[in-house]
């Protein structure tokens, strides 16, 4: 159905803006198939008439909510037609300086590694045509950066079209505390690079909350379900904000940990306070946020929680999860 809307809408604004004079909607209805098909009589003259006239009272709406300018002329005998100017509907010429043409460089160059490569550079050729400096070349203005975004991930392009078509998805999906991956019902709503992850954004049907999911841990096939989404967009999806609270960057409470002697320099490095116990140990106090529980038992045996007790917990939930692969 959106394949056949998105054709008729196509034909019709290539109509107008191809006729020399206005056109009636009579001239409109025959020149374009799906009108043609809308008029065959079904159910009687009158009733496919007035099928074809909420047809395209409605696409002449959309075109212009689209930005196509749509004049409607009265000839001498009183008929209404309609004509899309050229002249109305054409784009100012496009004008870039060095700085704004390096921009687009590196961001095309940022690309290279990834399914967008071939876009990005198309587009650029685009803004060559339409006038950018002939003088200027985006990717050599600061040849000596090499932007990389690095995209791993099988999850990245499929979930990256969802999003651009606000689409639902299904995916299975393990949290680094579960030894088995679920099914994850979400509406995304954008992607976003943190420290050399990639991490969606979106509601979660299932929990009926924001999630924030690292592409790495998708596996399987990233599946369309449906369409529409339940849930409204925000103006504003703070991808990092959210992933650095859950990674403990964002800390509004303490911790405190027995740690090995010589061993845990990172934990170290963040303390607030630090105490010798002796028989090989210190106990630390460090930060504590979202995701401290994660960090911890990266340093196995090295690292005894002492409080709170729901970080203990966490703990270990996390290495029972680990020792049962």
């Amino acid at each position: 159905m959106a394949i056949a809307k998105a054709e008729r809408l196509m034909n019709l604004a290539l109509c107008l803006l191809g006729a020399r004079r206005p056109l009636s909607k009579r001239e409109l209805r025959d020149s374009i198939e799906a009108y043609v098909e809308a008029v065959r009589p079904e159910s009687g003259a009158a009733g496919s008439d007035d099928s074809f006239n909420r047809m395209f009272e409605r696409d002449k709406d959309d075109l212009r909510e689209l930005g196509l300018v749509i004049d409607t002329v009265e000839n001498l005998d009183g008929e209404v037609g309609y004509l899309a100017r050229r002249d109305s509907n054409r784009l100012p010429p496009i004008t870039l300086d060095a700085e704004e043409a390096a921009a687009l460089g590196l961001a095309a160059k940022v690309w290279q590694q990834a399914r967008l490569a071939g876009a990005a550079s198309g587009a650029l050729q685009k803004l060559r045509a339409a006038g950018l400096p002939e003088d200027v070349d985006p990717y050599e203005v600061h040849g000596a950066l090499e932007p990389r975004i690095p995209v791993h991930e099988t999850a990245f392009e499929p979930l990256m079209l969802a999003c651009r078509d606000r689409r639902p998805v299904l995916f299975e999906y393990r949290k680094a505390s579960a030894a088995r991956p679920e099914p994850r019902h979400v509406e995304p709503w954008a992607l976003e690079c943190w420290r050399g992850h990639w991490y969606l954004a979106g509601f979660d049907r299932d929990r009926g909350a924001e999630r924030v999911f690292r592409l790495s841990r998708i596996t399987g096939r990233v599946r369309s379900r449906g369409t529409g989404f339940t849930a409204p967009v925000p103006d504003v999806v703070t991808v990092r904000e959210t992933v650095a609270s859950w990674a403990g960057e964002i800390a509004d409470r303490s911790a405190l940990i027995r740690l090995r002697t010589g061993s845990g320099y990172p934990l170290r490095a963040k303390a607030t306070k630090v105490r010798e116990l002796g028989d090989g140990w210190d106990e630390l106090e460090i930060p504590y946020g979202h995701g401290l529980d994660a960090w911890l038992v990266e340093f196995g045996p090295d690292v005894v929680v002492l409080e709170p007790a729901e970080l203990r917990a966490d703990v270990v939930d996390r290495l029972r999860a680990v020792a049962k692969g």
